[in-house]
């Protein structure tokens, strides 16, 4: 005998299969006594696709705070993001850090 199911059965199976939101990840710059502003502005328009005035007051938060969030992402998005700007501030011969952290 079959055994029909209903669509409150239908939606409670859904319900149980909906997997969690995925975890964001915040990706900061730090600040040091050494990178350039415009370096710094350079990275969050190019890395982060952040407009000019948004990436401005990002620098100046790194600048005055010692830490600003660049963007949040999904973790592998974040630490792709973590290691461009890495190797580009390697590139310049800048010693700017990037941190990814679970927000």
């Amino acid at each position: 005998m079959n055994n029909p199911t209903t669509r409150q059965d239908s939606d409670t199976l859904l319900q149980r299969q909906e997997t969690p939101p995925l975890k964001r990840y915040g990706v900061f710059l730090l600040n040091d006594d050494y990178t350039t502003m415009e370096f710094v502005v350079e990275v969050l328009t190019e890395i982060f696709m952040l407009g000019e005035e948004q990436a401005v007051a990002v620098m100046l938060l790194v600048h005055h705070e010692g830490k600003g969030l660049c963007g949040t992402y999904t973790r592998d998005v974040a630490q792709t993001k973590q290691q461009q700007v890495m190797q580009r501030a390697k590139a310049q011969e800048f010693p700017l850090q990037c941190i990814v952290e679970e927000v």
